[in-house]
């Protein structure tokens, strides 16, 4: 794989230029289904139609008879562990005597093209009886309930608000399916070019799986067409890799669009009971709540989104006593895993509409009722841990408040609900209001060994100084990076940075996710780059690097820092890590369990068609600390796309499943935000430096996500006073 010279201009907090920017625009970009390699097979999967059936027998005799064929492989050829997963090993590589959701892989074809390969699997004869799917998350079996208590149980209060709410299953909707390439090694071993998010735990499990040592299994990042948590598990890692091994040939295999949605994790549906207690001033007393997660066939991340609900099930309020607990189960549902919010989005828009539910029975605006009751630096989570930092919820909230409201509408269609479809000249349309504000963590907690791993190198190439950056940490399209070489540049004041391809050559960075990696595999990279100038100080006898000049206590120049460097480079590679988490108590939910916590809030304007029930977002206003902005255009790109994200499951992404069957695994039913439907956004950065994280930063990724719906489903309840208590909204919902 190639590796990337930016020849950056600028360091951190300014907006340098993406090195992939054009090439995606352009369609120029190498993608992982782009890759290709001479005498190269092709890889097909045979899946389950039943969400629950027990497998009787298989007959490969058909497909192995097609010609082109070169392998048909079930889990009798699985050399190693016959089982993977993220936190809980209970996956099947391929199905055994069981499937335990629609779509599960049951046998892989190699074969030289990728319709012969296709139609081999099609060929496959396999024996089922029909078996009845658990579908209900509480007739399934239980994974994990996370109780958070703190305070008197049995609070009373002057005010209670009580509702019922549930958020569907949606789709992380990346546009690059999943797609990689397999090539059997001279050692035995495989070199897998893949798109993934976190390399070092597909090595661990791939090599389980094939029986092999670790260091035989080498993985190297290929072009990410998007992820937001669906690249974290498996999909053909270890099947491309299986046929490669068995063939002695290159694999290359590549879902189509319906194969995607079989192939990967969803965001868990929840349903949630929320109870709020307050003083008639407005101060909150109690909440309890009880939140319920599909977690579907396989376990993925669901323990650690169970978590998430819980210890931010309450929003960013102070709340003396707290009952909450969230609970996630198996069924024969699609397995449930990572998306962008990570628990945090399901929880929100519950607290969120409790809050809106309060506001009206206390007769407040809803601005105020959260202003009255907003954490600030210091306050105590229900956790019992202190919220260290800056935490400007009220400040977030009256800055979006404060942003002038968009002009009324107009009678121009492409302006109204429905648009150019011509189903209103404005009669029907009422506009309404929305906020909220949510609270998200940042990086991995209850204890994990969050760490990331930076390699830089130093070195004179042409008689120019050059640096040289090599981490684990995966670009999947959020500028990372970019980001590396910025900090490189800031750090060590070179203009030639170079960030190698992604590998496993190279200690792990932890996956890129809970909004981790600028702070991670950024202090990584700043803390490598800081040895590099530390050993390179000391070789000639320097006290600090000024340009390109290295100096004495006195400030005279004792070397310029190409003679320092010579011909001997220096590398130095840097494991580095934030401040300790620790698991909560199982039974109380108490602990440390967060390193950071990150705020955004959002104002949504609409337009809504209350006898068609449909929708126009006219604008939306954010406001968001991200501590310090390493690259601001990419900071208001993140809160854009995690906007438009939000804005899909407030009003039009669902996968609907009925009785286990995926009925819409397609962009032509599946819908999902484009342009036409995204509004005008006013966007406030504040950057509030954390007292404990490289530069101040905060993460910046996932909080526009979890505000953004509940603002807009805020929004249409104003216009339609209409109690929308699930999501996506539907027109029926509004209409009927």
């Amino acid at each position: 794989m190639t590796t990337v010279d930016l020849r950056v201009t600028s360091g951190i907090g300014t907006s340098a230029s993406r090195p992939d920017g054009t090439l995606k625009v352009k369609g120029e970009f190498a993608f992982s289904s782009d890759l290709w390699h001479e005498d190269m097979l092709w890889g097909a999967t045979l899946r389950s139609p039943y969400p629950h059936a027990r497998v009787r027998g298989i007959d490969l005799t058909a497909a192995l008879a097609i010609p082109g064929v070169y392998a048909v492989l079930t889990h009798e050829d699985v050399p190693g562990a016959k089982r993977y997963g993220l936190e809980i090993a209970d996956q099947p590589v391929l199905a055994m005597d069981e499937v335990r959701y629609q779509g599960e892989p049951i046998a892989i074809v190699a074969a030289n093209h990728p319709e012969t390969a296709r139609r081999a699997a099609g060929h496959i004869a396999v024996d089922y009886l029909e078996l009845p799917p658990v579908t209900d998350p509480e007739q399934g079996e239980l994974l994990r309930r996370v109780p958070v208590r703190t305070g008197d149980p049995h609070a009373t209060a002057d005010v209670v608000v009580t509702g019922d709410y549930e958020v569907g299953m949606q789709d992380q909707a990346f546009l690059g399916p999943e797609s990689g390439l397999a090539v059997p090694a001279e050692d035995g071993g495989v070199d897998l070019y893949i798109a993934t998010q976190w390399l070092h735990v597909d090595q661990k499990q791939v090599a389980a799986c094939l029986g092999l040592p670790e260091e035989k299994v080498r993985l190297t990042l290929a072009g990410v067409g998007g992820a937001f948590g669906a690249r974290e598990d498996l999909s053909m890692q270890v099947h491309a890799s299986m046929l490669a091994l068995h063939t002695g040939k290159p694999v290359k295999m590549v879902y189509g669009r319906e194969e995607s949605f079989y192939g990967h994790v969803h965001r868990h549906p929840a349903t949630m009971r929320y109870e709020h207690g307050a003083t008639r001033e407005g101060d909150l007393v109690y909440v309890r709540a009880r939140i319920v997660l599909d977690g579907g066939a396989y376990a993925s991340s669901s323990t650690a989104v169970a978590a998430n609900a819980a210890t931010l099930g309450i929003g960013p309020y102070e709340v003396p006593n707290v009952d909450m607990e969230a609970a996630v189960y198996y069924t024969n549902n699609p397995p449930c895993g990572a998306m962008r919010g990570f628990g945090a989005v399901q929880a929100c828009f519950a607290y969120e509409s409790q809050m809106d539910k309060l506001a009206a029975a206390l007769g407040m605006s809803p601005v105020e009722v959260r202003i009255r009751n907003a954490m600030t630096a210091g306050s105590r989570m229900p956790t019992g841990q202190i919220v260290e930092g800056p935490a400007p919820v009220a400040s977030l909230l009256a800055r979006v408040r404060a942003r002038p409201a968009p002009p009324p509408s107009t009678l121009d269609l492409r302006e109204l609900p429905g648009g150019v479809s011509n189903t209103t000249h404005g009669e029907g349309v009422v506009r309404g209001v929305g906020y909220a504000i949510g609270i998200k963590n940042v990086g991995f907690s209850e204890g994990f060994d969050d760490y990331s791993t930076a390699r830089v190198r130093l070195e004179l190439i042409g008689g120019e100084p050059a640096v040289l950056v090599r981490t684990a940490a995966a670009e999947v399209g959020q500028g990372l990076v970019t980001v590396q070489a910025q900090i490189a540049r800031t750090e060590l004041g070179v203009e030639r940075v170079t960030v190698a391809a992604a590998d496993t050559s190279v200690g792990s960075a932890g996956s890129s996710s809970a909004s981790r990696q600028t702070y991670v595999t950024g202090g990584a990279v700043r803390a490598a780059c800081q040895a590099v100038r530390a050993t390179l100080l000391a070789r000639v006898g320097g006290t600090d690097l000024v340009g390109d000049r290295i100096v004495d206590a006195a400030g005279t120049t004792v070397a310029t820092l190409a003679e320092a460097i010579g011909d001997e480079p220096v590398e130095e590679t840097v494991e580095w890590r934030h401040r300790p988490t620790f698991p909560i108590d199982p039974e109380t939910g108490q602990g440390n369990a967060h390193v950071q916590y990150a705020f955004a809030a959002h104002r949504a304007t609409v337009d809504v068609d209350v006898e068609l029930g449909l929708v126009k977002v006219v604008e939306i206003a954010t406001a968001q600390d991200v501590g310090k902005a390493i690259n601001p255009l990419a900071v208001v790109g993140q809160i854009q796309g995690g906007t438009a994200q939000g804005l899909g499951l407030a009003l039009m992404e669902e996968i609907q499943i009925v009785d286990g069957v995926l009925r819409n695994p397609s962009f032509t039913d599946y819908l999902i935000p484009t342009i036409l439907d995204m509004p005008p956004m006013a966007i406030d950065v504040l950057e509030l430096a954390d007292p404990h994280s490289p530069y101040g930063l905060r993460g910046v990724g996932e909080p526009p996500t979890i505000s953004s719906t509940p603002a807009i489903v805020a929004a249409v309840r104003a216009a339609t006073g209409k109690a929308l208590r699930r999501v996506p909204i539907r027109p029926e919902h509004i209409a009927a």
